[in-house]
């Protein structure tokens, strides 16, 4: 399907159902809203649930076919498929970088490049993986697709979630109905158009946009969808897991965080509170493993602090496409607003602001900005170290010896990520043992996309990635002889 423009608005005003570009249900739009410049930018259909219905009936028919397919042909529609994505890797962090705000070179790298990376990965582990594990006595042990999958992915990584679900699904056998979030809703077409170009079979990959309270909720409880993949908020996990339940389909999820960096007392803090800044605010600090909370020693909170202050000030902030600003907006004025509100709540609640602030930054009233902001002296306690903010705010906390730092670490209703920095690299991964998180970076270590990716507590079930992430989507069956 060709992308329809009239004054730049690129309108897509189809659904990817069946291997064909299908008219929705109904006839409202979507509209997509340009970060930097709060105009619309795109245009995409408002499915309703007679839209998911279509979808997962095809993807149904589609799965004996595609779920018998031998794990070589499964592999080659994937090789070409990530050949095809490279061809377009310019126009997806073009897009990206309009819709959700990462400067274009980061957007380039990241938001483009590991999709790319990861339905390579999935293309040869496809053809390679052991379907068929060693016998338990008289038992065969194999392990089949676990059937129809709906993924329901979020906005700040629109390409990259939706390839993390989609290519390892693919690889096992299974087929897809995706619903992409409504906000950054534009390279899911890119990808449909990609397996159309490369002769995916009909009903095994599907595309519905739309809302979540809508289309998400009537995949979640769908009868015919044998497994619900979602990432974003644990609000919204916990409403999809209330759905499937009903028909006690398996459900994947990836959840919210509040992760804690923990510097001890014999870390390099140059090199440490650089780091962490650095790492609250990539995009925007719209990452949901992102390192928001600084523990740091009590003693040597004033020297965090400084550190701190002078590194967020170096975060220039403008438009990502243009120029060499560090970052770039947020993804809409919802978000934006709700940022700020958390930063005016940790002024109110006590804590100390070292930089940034509320109020716009200077000369970009227009677009959704928000300063680079820390907090010094945050508590346990506070609105700003319990809740999500999902924004470029970083809370440093002291703590007063290694098992208050843990105790403060492991004190959230979340469990993605973490970090630990120490002079002792031993000492730094007996903290990393006893931190409840899904991944920890010791030392700055950096981030592995095919390692397992995932949550402790409230911060999700079950794994992304790697092929931790492929058996996700496997059921096994014993086969008694």
């Amino acid at each position: 399907m060709e992308a329809a423009k009239k004054e730049n608005i690129i309108v897509r005003d189809k659904f990817f159902i069946g291997g064909e570009w299908v008219e929705p249900a109904g006839s409202g739009m979507i509209d997509v809203i340009n970060s930097t410049t709060e105009e619309v930018m795109g245009k995409v259909p408002e499915g309703l649930p007679e839209d998911a219905d279509r979808a997962v009936a095809v993807a149904k028919i589609a799965f004996r076919g595609w779920s018998e397919a031998t794990p070589e042909a499964r592999s080659k529609y994937l090789t070409d498929a990530a050949e095809k994505l490279k061809e377009r890797q310019n126009e997806i962090a073009l897009l990206i970088a309009k819709e959700v705000g990462m400067p274009l070179p980061l957007a380039t790298a990241v938001q483009a490049g590991m999709p790319l990376a990861n339905m390579k990965f999935y293309a040869k582990l496809a053809a390679s993986y052991k379907f068929e594990d060693e016998p338990v006595g008289n038992a065969a042990i194999v392990r089949e697709p676990v059937g129809v999958v709906a993924c329901i992915t979020p906005w700040n990584f629109p390409l990259h979630q939706v390839v993390a679900k989609v290519a390892p699904a693919l690889a096992a056998g299974c087929t897809v109905v995706l619903k992409p979030s409504e906000v950054a809703p534009l390279t899911a077409f890119v990808l449909a158009e990609v397996f159309q170009e490369v002769g995916l079979p009909p009903g095994v990959f599907n595309v519905v946009t739309g809302y979540g309270p809508v289309v998400g909720e009537a995949l979640a409880a769908h009868p015919d969808v044998d497994m619900v993949s979602f990432t974003g908020s644990t609000r919204a996990g916990k409403r999809v897991s209330e759905l499937a339940s009903k028909t006690v389909k398996r459900v994947a999820l990836e959840l919210g965080g509040k992760s804690a960096n923990v510097i001890l007392d014999d870390a390099n803090f140059e090199e440490a509170v650089g780091a962490g800044v650095g790492s609250c605010y990539f995009n925007s600090g719209q990452t949901c493993s992102a390192l928001t909370r600084m523990l740091v020693p009590a003693s040597r909170q004033e020297e965090a602090i400084k550190i701190a202050q002078e590194t967020a000030e170096k975060f220039t902030v403008g438009d990502p496409v243009v120029g060499e600003s560090k970052l770039g907006p947020l993804i809409s004025s919802t978000q934006r607003d709700r940022v700020r509100n958390y930063i005016k709540k940790g002024v109110e609640e006590g804590a100390t602001l070292v930089t940034g602030g509320a109020d716009a930054p200077a000369g970009l009233e227009q677009g959704y900005f928000v300063k680079p902001t820390v907090f010094a002296n945050v508590r346990d306690d506070m609105t700003i170290a319990q809740e999500e903010i999902f924004g470029p705010v970083l809370a440093i906390m002291p703590y007063q010896d290694e098992d208050d730092a843990i105790r403060i670490a492991n004190g959230t209703v979340y469990g993605l990520a973490a970090g630990v920095w120490s002079g002792d690299v031993d000492r730094a991964k007996r903290v990393a043992r006893r931190l409840r998180a899904g991944q920890v970076e010791v030392n700055g270590g950096k981030f592995n996309p095919f390692a397992p990716f995932g949550g402790y507590k409230q911060s999700g079930n079950g794994r992304e990635l790697g092929k931790y992430g492929l058996e996700e989507y496997l059921e096994v069956k014993a086969m008694l002889l």
